[in-house]
């Protein structure tokens, strides 16, 4: 850091296991990307390269090429495993992965329907080729799932051999772990962690209320995901308290009382 704090949390560095800034990539330049990761490497914990928009990308290679330079891992979007699974051509996304040397992969049935068991399979199998995120939770606002399910299938889906499991959001923030107005259901949330480590989770939050929540819930080291890439900076400070909605968070009282 560029100075010395005292009162500051205890925010575990990289390479780390949690605490970890998931951003998506939504069609960045390779310029942008350049830019954005002169500033922002330091706080990135892998790039996701949203839904399906590698297929449609300019220079893809060139840019997983560019952020691998920073050692940050990259993975497609669950929308593009879904595409592939949909149209039969599972074999061929894992010859993609390979071929554009990715070795994180998202599994997701948020767009079309698999049998829960069949999922797992998949999360098996892709476990041979690198670390395997899965996504739990609905891309349709009306199929609501109720809090015994999620833990149900987040459960399975790690005993499987996903490292991580994703509460959807999509990237708007506003379907299942989210009401339409883009607000917490906070009963779910608080069910999940019940029964589901808080350190194999990544909560999606794209909105900076989202994110504060899941700060002042769990606290500086939770796993966020859908961070906008001009969002990093400020969700690092505000990780850390150095931004107003969280500036007195982890603070000692008695010592900063006059």
């Amino acid at each position: 850091m560029n100075f010395n704090l005292t009162q500051m949390p205890d925010r575990l560095v990289k390479p780390r296991k949690h605490g970890l800034t998931m951003v998506m990539d939504k069609g960045l330049s390779l310029e942008e990307a350049k830019n954005f990761l002169s500033v922002s490497a330091p706080h990135i914990d892998v790039i996701k390269l949203g839904f399906g928009t590698s297929y449609v990308t300019p220079h893809l290679r060139e840019k997983i090429e560019l952020y691998k330079s920073y050692d940050l891992p990259v993975y497609f979007g669950g929308t593009l495993f879904e595409a592939f699974l949909i149209r039969n051509q599972f074999e061929d996304y894992i010859s993609v992965c390979k071929d554009y040397s990715i070795d994180w992969m998202e599994v997701s049935d948020g767009s079309i329907t698999i049998p829960h068991a069949e999922k797992c399979g998949y999360i098996e199998k892709l476990t041979q080729y690198g670390t395997v995120l899965s996504e739990v939770g609905s891309k349709d606002a009306a199929h609501i799932i109720p809090p015994y399910k999620w833990i149900e299938l987040m459960t399975a889906e790690l005993s499987a051999g996903a490292t991580y499991v994703i509460a959807e959001a999509r990237e708007a923030g506003n379907v299942g772990i989210y009401r339409g107005s883009g607000e917490v259901r906070e009963g779910l949330v608080q069910e999940i962690l019940t029964k589901i480590p808080e350190e194999k989770i990544i909560w999606e939050a794209p909105q900076k209320a989202q994110a504060l929540y899941f700060i002042e819930l769990i606290g500086c080291n939770v796993n966020l995901g859908n961070i906008a890439p001009y969002e990093v900076i400020a969700l690092e400070a505000m990780r850390v308290g150095l931004r107003g909605d969280t500036f007195h968070l982890f603070l000692d009282k008695k010592e900063t009382s006059k």
